[in-house]
């Protein structure tokens, strides 16, 4: 006990003293949201890593879909490296900062109202955001206390008051660059503690062969017949599988909290920087946890009466102290990483698109206050919500955070995605993909047995509304009224602007 102690007391001592450290960076609105776009590739890969993965993959998606698919849950893990680390950073992240720095936004509902010429879709975006971003936040609490309880014996809400309140202090202190740092020093402990974790759960059985072994002598008529499926390369459901690897990969592309991080890019460099460490990261991180996961039906686990979220925990109960304080550790960086990047994306989106619109005079300091203050609001809201879910048991960690990611990723991710390389995606056609993502999840929530049998899970839906708007919007663009062209050939005029460059990077024409 006193270990884990010691090791807690010296994580909350270090996140808080950097938030006290980074006040002198947050006297501004662009500098407390974007950190004055200079971070550096380190800290804005680490940042993006961190806010991807928190305790609802480390609890919930490893333990659940471990428990689904055996070992193949690992390609879950590798989907998001190379889908939603690399492909991203490839993708979205040099167009992102030079067309969001061109259009001066600071937020994805300023994105889309500047691109668009449309306060609708800002003030519609803003809602979505801050609807959706909440579940995805209670869920976080969820994933930590199951831990905390094995751990200390100690009770759910005196769990999420904890977290709550030191991730409010560091945040409201030091804004994005707090943010950023102390997702650098959560992610060193994520890397170390994954690494630590995976090699002393598989020697309980003997290593990695024993355990697979071991895996491979278990059966379920329930999710197949064939022997050793839970061991076998994709496991007894490829296709429940898939969907799983495009929503929390392709997803992030469309995640505000996700995006928001390329905002921020200093330079080129770190950019070819970032993309490597990203994607590096996620590989050993979300790779780890997936593997880890796909062992947890050896460990004997009442998923029927205790659910899925019990199946990490009970791996980890037997462990030494001081492994299991390094389990702690990580999940609270996970945890406290993303949900500081929740509540700073939330509270800023809300104030600046929404609040600060109905005010006549611009004034930077009670900007700067009003986003504090709904920083506040929004981590008691989700607190509140995940107490709530916790004791009437009303859902899965997994299917909160499926919920949250389809909605947004399905809103979001086509319009954003053709925003940033074609000239003819139309007011229309983002507004109709906002109606899409956003609706098919409510309806899913409430209606989601009466759907195809395919897509009522959550997560597979999500993955279903986020592809189709991938054909919504192009659609819907075609046949809507275009854009005036001069007004578009302006944003695009960012992309032609001339730089010079090394000449070790393009040779000299003759």
């Amino acid at each position: 006990m006193a270990i884990k102690i010691i090791l807690l007391v010296a994580f909350f001592a270090v996140m808080i003293g950097v938030g006290i450290y980074c006040r002198k960076s947050a006297t501004d609105v662009n500098g407390f949201v974007l950190g004055g776009r200079s971070v550096g590739p380190w800290l804005t890969a680490f940042a993006y890593g961190t806010s991807y993965f928190s305790a609802v993959i480390f609890v919930g998606y490893a333990g659940q879909f471990g428990w689904k698919f055996g070992v193949a849950s690992t390609w879950i893990g590798l989907g998001n490296a190379f889908i939603g680390s690399l492909l991203a950073w490839v993708i979205l992240g040099r167009r992102t900062r030079v067309m969001t720095q061109h259009l001066n936004s600071a937020t994805m509902p300023q994105f889309f109202g500047s691109r668009f010429d449309s306060n609708a879709l800002k003030l519609a975006t803003s809602l979505i955001i801050f609807v959706f971003l909440i579940p995805y936040t209670a869920s976080l609490y969820n994933g930590l206390s199951r831990l905390f309880e094995m751990a200390f014996n100690v009770d759910y809400t005196v769990c999420i008051v904890v977290m709550a309140l030191l991730t409010a202090i560091y945040v409201i202190a030091g804004g994005y660059m707090a943010t950023a740092i102390n997702d650098f020093i959560q992610g060193i402990v994520m890397l170390v503690g994954i690494v630590a974790i995976i090699y002393s759960v598989l020697k309980i059985h003997g290593g990695f062969s024993g355990s697979l072994a071991a895996l491979a002598e278990v059966s379920d008529p329930t999710a197949s017949t064939v022997p050793g499926v839970f061991a076998s390369f994709f496991g007894p459901d490829p296709a429940g599988l898939a969907g799983v690897i495009l929503l929390t990969s392709l997803g992030t592309w469309g995640l505000p909290q996700m995006v928001q991080k390329f905002y921020s890019i200093k330079s080129e460099q770190s950019i070819h920087t970032g993309t490597i460490i990203s994607t590096v990261f996620a590989i050993i991180v979300a790779g780890g946890c997936y593997f880890l996961g796909g062992f947890g039906r050896i460990f004997n686990v009442d998923v029927a009466s205790k659910g899925y979220d019990e199946i990490i925990p009970t791996m980890l109960s037997n462990l030494s102290p001081l492994i299991i304080g390094v389990t702690l550790i990580l999940v609270l960086s996970a945890s406290m990483s993303t949900l500081s990047s929740l509540v700073l994306t939330s509270s800023s989106t809300l104030t600046l698109d929404f609040i600060v619109p109905l005010s006549k005079k611009k004034d930077e300091k009670k900007t700067l206050i009003i986003i504090r203050a709904f920083i506040l609001v929004f981590i008691v809201i989700s607190a509140v919500i995940a107490v709530i879910q916790y004791k009437n048991k009303i859902t899965f960690i997994a299917q909160l955070m499926g919920l949250s990611w389809g909605a947004l990723a399905g809103s979001f991710l086509a319009p954003f995605l053709y925003s940033l390389y074609w000239k003819k995606v139309t007011k229309a056609a983002c507004a109709v993909s906002f109606i899409w993502g956003s609706g098919i999840m409510i309806a899913n929530m409430f209606f989601g047995s009466h759907f195809p049998a395919i897509i009522q899970s959550p997560v597979n839906c999500g993955a279903f509304a986020m592809l189709a708007s991938l054909v919504i919007v192009p659609v819907v663009s075609l046949i809507t009224k275009k854009p005036e062209k001069k007004f578009v050939d302006d944003i695009f005029s960012c992309y032609d602007r001339k730089v010079t460059v090394p000449v070790s990077e393009a040779l000299e024409e003759k």
